[in-house]
Order: structure tokens, then C-alpha cells, then sequence
């Protein structure tokens, strides 16, 4: 089966984004399948292919995937109406290989929600079938996020509309993705959960170490976050957080953030401001790299602001590198991943808003290494059984498969 796939921000593991569609092309190729991905350039793909003079991109084989990457500069730091516009024309510029690239299904993933358009070209236009992957909802999520422009999100809701009613099959990231796709999709639209999952090689309790990070001193105790510091990611809460442990004078526990995103700057810059210096602020880094600083931190931080659509609505990357990695997670939201937390006695679940309650659970993992000890064999577990990667992309493939044969 010849596989088109759509995915804008599309990374390997040399890059420093998520690499589910990387891993779940490659268990397409290890199939038999024949995949080329489509996609846009960003400072963290971690791709470097050749340049198309003529044809006006890059093109090459990467792992046995032929990837075509246009050039579409793209930063979750631009403002919201630069990012827009990215996802408009990538958008636009993929319709010509949904209308003319050989293949026998077309798979698209969002976010954005635009990735669904040459998806429901290639199927309106040419007949093929077409599965799209929702990652977040849209317009839910940007509604929460306070987006109030009616016909910004008169269109998103009309895209959502069209992408689950022309898709043959959907995938969804979680449990609140699935329900919010069966809502709006036809009665009957198979819907297949398949969330993010874990790298169990490349996150590794083996890898711990002394942890090799400006600013941590041996007696540390390291709270890290790894990933996007966006508004949605609500990082304020750590300030609160370091302000509480300073207060009660608490100079063990550090708070490291790594990654990038539009609010990194203020952030820092507030932090130094104020003196936080139990925050550290860290440059993103390639994920073969990331598993051996998760591995070595004493727990992992999973942070959102406080908005009722991201309880069961987001599958968070860096939730499943924590559990991988082998530590504790403290997570100050309430939905699925605090009942995961919860029942498998991987971590701590704090309320959200509530700076000395996190601040108490983290001096708590400090003091008690037993505990942390538990916590984290707990957390490898639960990746091993229920999140490793080549399970979820063996499902993955599973799906395509069968809506290729329904369909054919």
C-alpha cells in the first residue's frame, strides 16, 4: 500500500519535536508499506535533505520514509496570526501531491486543524480513502484559550465538521479526543484511540546519571519539565511554585525547564527578575539526547493551565517520556493522566492552582527516595504495558490496513 501522510511539524529523532509520526511511518515501511510524508521546516525536525532547485523543496529518504519538506519556516514563538498563515499555506502547497502524488490511502494528523484540507481533496477529488488524526480539538481548545474572533471560529468549526464527516476513519489521542470526534462524526465513523506513546529504548531507567545541567549542584533535587512553553502549558504555576519553596526556604529542590515556546522568554526573564534562582532555564534538546537528562531527573512535571477542555482532551509527549525514563510524575490537572497517575502509583496528582500543595509534593519525592523509587518502577511499568511505542504503532498500522481493505 502506497501511504500519503500529512504532517506539518514532522520530526525525527536527531530533532527536538515529537517523533510519533517519524516512528508510526517507519512501522508502515517495516510492513511493506510505502510512505511518503509531506511536511513543513522547523528549527527541531532534525531533518537535512537535499534542496529541489526546480521543483522548490527538499526531498530525500529518511529511514526508508521519502519525505518532501517545503519550505515553510515555522516557530510556536510567532504570534498567532503568523502561525495561522503557516498552516494555510502548508495547507495549500500539500493540495498538489494530494492531487497528483501516487497512492492508495491519504493520512493526515493535525494540529493544525488545516491538515485535514488536502486529506478531504485527495478523498472528494480522486476517491482515496482518507484517515485523519486528531490531536487536539478544534475549535474547543482555542475557544478555552479565550480566541474570541466568531469568524475564526465559525471556520474552525466548519473544518471540524467536514474533516470527521469526509474522513473514512478517525484517530484520536485520548479518551476526550475520541468522545469529541463521535460527536460530530457520523453515527458509525470508526474511531480508533491510539495516544502517544513511549520510546522504551531511548528513555530508559539505564540511563541515569549525575545529572550534567549549569545550576544543579550534587544534592539537588531536579523537577523537571521537558517540552512546548506556550500559554497553553500554563508555566506561571512553577514560578508560583519556585516563589512557595523559596519562601520556605527550600534551596534543594530545583525546577528545570527544557524546551522553547513563546512564553520561555518572559518566563526567564520574571524568573531572574525575582531571583528564582531554583529555576533553571535549558535550550531544547535532540530527543536521542533528551532520554538520558530525563532519566536522570528526580521527577518529571506535567503542567497545563487550568482550562476544563484539557482534562481529557491532550496526550502530552513528555507524560510518556517520564513514564519511559522510569520517575516520579507530579501533575497539576485534573482528567485521564491524573487517573493513570493515581492508579498506578506513578507519581503525585496536586490540584491545579494550588502552589504550596505542588510545593509540598516535590519536598515530599525530596525527602523520601524509597518512594521516589517506587513511584518511578511504577511509572516504567505502566509504559511498558500499556504505552510502548511499537505496541500503539502496530495498532496504528492495524487501522490504516483495515480501512485500505474496506475500502480497495
Amino acid at each position: 500500500m502506497r501511504v500519503l501522510y500529512f504532517h506539518q511539524h514532522f520530526a525525527t529523532p536527531q530533532g527536538s519535536g515529537g517523533t510519533r509520526s517519524y516512528e508510526f511511518a517507519r512501522a508502515l515501511v517495516a510492513r511493506g508499506h510505502q510512505v511518503t510524508m509531506v511536511c513543513g521546516a522547523h528549527a527541531h525536525s532534525g531533518l537535512d535533505l537535499p534542496w529541489d532547485g526546480r521543483a522548490g523543496w527538499s526531498r530525500g529518504d529518511v529511514d526508508g520514509i521519502d519525505v518532501v519538506s517545503l519550505p515553510l519556516a515555522y516557530s510556536n514563538r510567532d504570534p498567532l496570526p503568523r502561525r495561522g498563515l503557516a498552516f494555510v499555506r502548508f495547507a495549500w502547497l500539500s493540495l498538489r501531491f494530494a492531487l497528483s502524488e501516487p497512492c492508495d490511502l491519504v493520512f493526515a494528523t493535525s494540529t493544525p486543524l488545516t491538515a485535514a484540507l488536502p486529506g478531504l481533496a485527495a478523498r472528494w477529488l480522486r476517491g482515496k480513502p482518507f484517515v485523519f488524526e486528531v490531536r487536539d480539538l478544534w475549535p474547543e481548545l482555542p475557544r478555552a484559550l479565550g480566541v474570541r474572533n466568531p469568524l475564526l471560529l465559525a471556520g474552525m468549526s466548519g473544518l471540524e465538521w467536514a474533516a470527521y464527516r469526509g474522513a473514512d476513519a478517525c484517530v484520536g489521542l485520548s479518551p476526550g479526543i475520541v468522545a469529541g470526534i463521535a460527536r460530530r462524526a457520523p453515527r458509525g465513523r470508526e474511531v480508533a484511540l491510539i495516544p502517544n506513546g513511549s520510546d522504551l529504548e531511548i528513555f530508559h531507567p539505564r540511563l541515569r546519571a549525575p545529572l550534567d545541567l549549569p545550576g544543579v549542584q550534587p544534592g539537588d533535587f531536579v523537577a523537571g519539565f521537558t517540552g512546548a512553553h506556550g500559554p497553553a502549558n500554563g508555566l506561571d504555576a512553577l514560578l508560583e511554585v519556585a516563589r512557595e519553596l523559596r519562601r520556605r526556604g527550600d534551596a534543594r529542590v530545583k525546577l528545570a525547564f527544557i524546551g522553547d515556546g513563546k512564553e520561555k522568554d518572559r518566563l526567564r526573564a520574571v524568573a531572574a527578575r525575582e531571583g528564582l534562582g531554583n529555576c533553571l532555564f535549558f535550550d531544547p534538546v535532540p530527543k536521542h539526547r533528551l532520554g538520558a537528562i530525563t532519566a536522570s531527573l528526580d521527577c518529571g512535571l506535567m503542567v497545563l493551565k487550568d482550562v476544563p477542555a484539557f482534562s481529557d482532551g491532550t496526550s502530552p509527549n513528555k507524560f510518556f517520556d517520564y513514564a519511559a525514563a522510569g520517575i516520579p510524575i507530579v501533575n497539576n490537572y485534573p482528567g485521564w493522566l491524573a487517573g493513570l497517575i493515581e492508579r498506578s502509583r506513578s507519581g503525585i496528582v496536586v490540584p491545579p492552582n494550588d502552589p504550596a500543595a505542588f510545593a509540598d509534593a516535590l519536598q515530599a519525592l525530596a525527602a523520601d527516595p524509597v518512594r521516589r523509587a517506587r513511584a518511578g518502577a511504577a511509572a516504567r511499568v505502566l509504559a511498558e504495558t500499556s504505552f510502548a511505542r511499537a505496541d500503539l504503532a502496530a495498532r496504528f498500522v492495524a487501522t490504516l490496513e483495515s480501512v485500505g481493505r474496506r475500502l480497495s
